[in-house]
């Protein structure tokens, strides 16, 4: 198996809106989630771009709380999600696995699961 990124990193930066930090640890062609609009997007600037919409409507932190490998390889992490919207109310306050293919040592995908 590949190494890993540096996932405490990855979120910081998220949560810091820090794109740029976050892009190289993804392959070119990565393959993620829109949870925010459904579906999926494909590519670094297609993850780019649905970050940007999502951060116009709403305020998501996420928070690492636990990792580990799966049988097949894939790194899960428990994470802590808390959604505000624009005002700062609070719209959700959950808690989802976060399940990364890793490849070559940059994150080829990612899925959300319900912890």
């Amino acid at each position: 198996m590949s190494a890993f990124p540096d996932f405490k990193r990855l979120y910081e930066a998220f949560n810091a809106r820090d794109i740029e930090a976050v892009l190289p640890m993804l392959a070119g062609d990565v393959d993620w989630p829109n949870g925010f609009e459904g579906g999926r997007v494909r590519g670094r600037d297609a993850v780019r771009d649905y970050w940007l919409r999502q951060w116009r409507e709403i305020d998501p932190h996420v928070e690492p709380k636990g990792i580990g490998v799966l049988k097949d390889g894939r790194v899960a992490l428990e994470v802590r999600q808390v959604v505000k919207d624009r005002k700062g109310a609070v719209l959700s306050d959950t808690t989802v696995l976060h399940v990364y293919r890793i490849e070559h040592g940059l994150i080829a995908g990612m899925d959300i699961d319900v912890a």
